[in-house]
């Protein structure tokens, strides 16, 4: 595969898992801020996953979305993490690390792949800088 299908895919499956989790936290959260809040970045993960799925489509390439197991085991750590605790400073916490994480991988994948076609460069840095946007505005409700 070369590097701009494998970047395009990290881009996919990050947003996917994304908008993946957030869904599903969505129905779990009571606080109306909280889930407002929720709302718009799920919804930004939404545009940057179609975005990246575009792009693949557009230069041939094939989405390689998260695996079924990865997405069983998310959605069971998410019901599990949040049995006894579902308030907003829990799941905010649960996603600042998860966006770290992502932010980790992104930066990476920058360096890794500065070799990549310009706009799919660009959509990675606009899912890096949404990424840390999370972070800061999650702290909010620590």
């Amino acid at each position: 595969m070369n590097g701009n299908a494998e970047l395009l895919n990290f881009i996919y499956q990050n947003s996917q898992m994304g908008v993946s989790t957030l869904n599903q936290l969505i129905e779990i959260v009571e606080d109306d801020k909280f889930k407002n809040h929720l709302k718009s970045q799920y919804k930004e993960y939404q545009e940057i996953h179609k975005a990246a799925k575009d792009m693949l489509n557009e230069n041939g390439f094939d989405e390689k979305g998260i695996s079924t197991l990865e997405k069983i085991r998310t959605y069971l750590m998410i019901g599990f993490e949040t049995l006894t605790d579902k308030s907003p400073s829990h799941i905010a916490e649960m996603l600042i690390v998860g966006s770290n994480m992502g932010i980790i991988n992104a930066v990476k994948n920058i360096k890794k792949y500065q070799d990549a076609e310009p706009n799919i460069l660009n959509l990675m840095e606009r899912l890096l800088r949404f990424e840390e946007n999370n972070v800061q505005e999650l702290k909010a409700f620590l």
